[in-house]
C-alpha cells in the first residue's frame, strides 16, 4: 500500500508537525502532493472514481445511507439541545460538495483499492475506513463519524464507483454536524495538533 501510507504520511505530516509552525498557505503544497500521488496511482489502475453506469446504483445506496445518518445526527442534536439554524444553507453546500469529492476520491480510488488489494474485498473496506478515521484523530466525534461514514461510503463505491453521490453525502453529513451541534463539540472541526490546541490558554 505505498500511495495510501504516502497519502496518511503527507496528511499526517500536515496536521501534527506542519500546521501550527507554518503559514496556512502551505497547505495547498501538501494538498497538491497528495493529489499528485493520487494521479499518479490512478494512472497506473485506470481508475478514476467517475464510471458513469454506476452512477444510478451509487445515488440509490449513498440516499439510503445518507436520509438516516442525517435524521440521526438531527434528532441527536434535538435531543442534546444544541441543534441550531446555520444561514446560507446552499452556500455552504456548495464547497462542502467540492471537498468532499476530493477527500472521497483519494479515499475510493487510492486508499480503499489499495486496501483491498493488501487484504481482501471486505477488509479493505475495514482498512480504508480505520485510515480515514486515523486523520481525523483527536477529535472524537468527528473519527467516530468518519470512520462510519467512511466503512458506508466504501461499501457503496466497492459495488458502484463513482464518487460524485459520495461527495454529497460527505457534504449533506457535515452540514448536519454543523447544524446539530455547537462548534465546540465539534471541537471546531480541527484535528491534529490544532485540535489539542483548542483547550490552551
Amino acid at each position: 500500500m505505498p500511495f495510501s501510507l504516502a497519502v496518511v504520511a503527507l496528511v499526517l505530516l500536515w496536521t501534527w508537525l506542519l500546521a501550527p509552525r507554518f503559514p496556512d498557505r502551505l497547505v495547498i503544497a501538501v494538498a497538491t502532493a497528495v493529489i499528485l500521488l493520487a494521479i499518479w496511482h490512478n494512472l497506473r489502475r485506470a481508475e478514476w472514481g467517475f464510471r458513469w453506469r454506476a452512477l444510478g446504483g451509487a445515488s440509490w445506496r449513498a440516499l439510503l445511507v445518507t436520509l438516516p445518518a442525517v435524521v440521526l445526527i438531527l434528532a441527536a442534536g434535538a435531543a442534546l439541545g444544541t441543534l441550531h439554524d446555520r444561514r446560507d444553507f446552499l452556500g455552504s453546500l456548495g464547497p462542502l460538495v467540492v471537498w468532499g469529492a476530493g477527500q472521497q476520491w483519494v479515499l475510493q480510488t487510492v486508499l480503499l483499492r489499495e486496501a483491498q488489494r493488501a487484504t481482501s474485498r471486505r477488509a479493505g473496506i475495514v482498512l480504508a475506513a480505520s485510515l480515514f478515521g486515523l486523520l481525523h484523530l483527536p477529535n472524537p466525534l468527528l473519527t467516530i463519524a468518519t470512520v462510519a461514514g467512511a466503512l458506508c461510503w466504501c461499501a457503496v463505491y466497492d459495488r458502484h464507483p463513482n464518487i460524485v453521490p459520495l461527495a454529497l453525502s460527505q457534504a449533506l453529513g457535515t452540514l448536519a454536524l454543523r447544524h446539530a451541534f455547537d462548534p465546540d463539540t465539534l471541537g471546531r472541526l480541527r484535528v491534529g495538533y490544532a485540535y489539542l490546541l483548542l483547550d490552551a490558554p
